[in-house]
């Protein structure tokens, strides 16, 4: 009888908690992945680089399930559905009455009423302006928040969001507010930089195809509420477009270091403390700028 060479032979598969693994358990790990199994992979690709996709799919599961971004995408189309039905709009692209009286909508000269640099992101302008922000948010917030559940991105959504209003209060002024577009830009500004800087990583043919689909909706989308800004308002109501500037900027800063920072310890990154004293350096120069500086006043 041949001798055998023990350390040529293949190792027992282990599995995680120690215990070895073989015959009908190896043969069940080599079966055709299902339809679940398929989508975390699809969903680890596009949104992690590659040494961080298998720690992802180790531990992937829909619990929780992105609750934040389904729960504020409801809260906004109810909303919406609200105002709509309520005050009908005879365009439903500009401004009517009763949004523009609305308590939510971010007014200069309601600026002390500090809820409205947040609520703002309840109402919308209009049916393509709801459906726009829908869509993005949650073709890009469910895919994040099943990587990175609800606390990082629903951080990164609100600081958007308010950085939205803070900015459009500094650089516009005298514009009003409505529309989740800060928030909805953070998450993309997020996503963006992760994409640019694990470029090599995220798949290069897809991931030159996803930065040139994220600059050409993003120009197309500004380049509209440019529009509606300067050429489109009617009764003296303009509505400003700086909040999808400062929710990108939040998003590409606060964003960044959130959503590449995956089974990483954040508190410990120079980058994430680096960014939060950015961010609050900018908070209370907008507070300030608003109670003494605002031509508003």
């Amino acid at each position: 009888m041949e001798g055998i060479d023990i350390e040529e032979q293949d190792p027992f598969p282990v599995d995680r908690d120690g215990t070895k693994m073989g015959g009908r358990d190896q043969i069940d790990g080599n079966r055709k992945r299902g339809c679940c199994d398929r989508f975390q992979h699809a969903v680890s690709k596009w949104m992690l680089p590659e040494d961080s996709r298998g720690t992802y799919l180790e531990r992937a599961n829909c619990c929780p399930p992105p609750i934040f971004i389904i729960l504020i995408s409801i809260a906004e189309l109810a909303m919406f559905i609200y105002y709509a039905v309520w005050k009908p709009q005879k365009q439903w692209v500009t401004l009517e009455e009763g949004i523009w009286k609305s308590p939510l909508t971010y007014k200069p000269d309601l600026r002390e009423e500090a809820w409205r640099f947040v609520s703002y992101m309840f109402v919308h302008a209009g049916v393509e302006h709801i459906l726009g922000n829908l869509v993005l948010q949650l073709v890009l917030g469910i895919p994040l928040e099943l990587v990175h559940k609800g606390f990082e991105v629903g951080m990164v959504y609100m600081a958007g969001v308010l950085a939205g209003s803070l900015a459009s209060s500094i650089f516009d002024p005298l514009s009003a507010l409505v529309g989740a577009s800060g928030g909805v830009y953070a998450l993309i500004g997020g996503y963006f930089m992760n994409a640019v800087v694990n470029f090599r990583e995220m798949i290069p043919l897809l991931g030159v195809f996803r930065i040139l689909a994220i600059v050409a909706l993003v120009g197309t989308d500004v380049g509209f509420a440019i529009y509606r800004r300067f050429a489109n308002h009617e009764d003296g109501l303009q509505v400003s477009f700086v909040a999808h500037i400062g929710g990108g900027v939040a998003g590409m800063t606060i964003g960044y270091v959130f959503f590449s920072c995956y089974n990483k310890k954040l508190l410990k990154d120079p980058r994430f403390w680096l960014c939060i004293v950015g961010y609050v350096i900018f908070l209370l120069f907008a507070v300030l700028f608003n109670i003494f500086l605002s031509p508003a006043s």
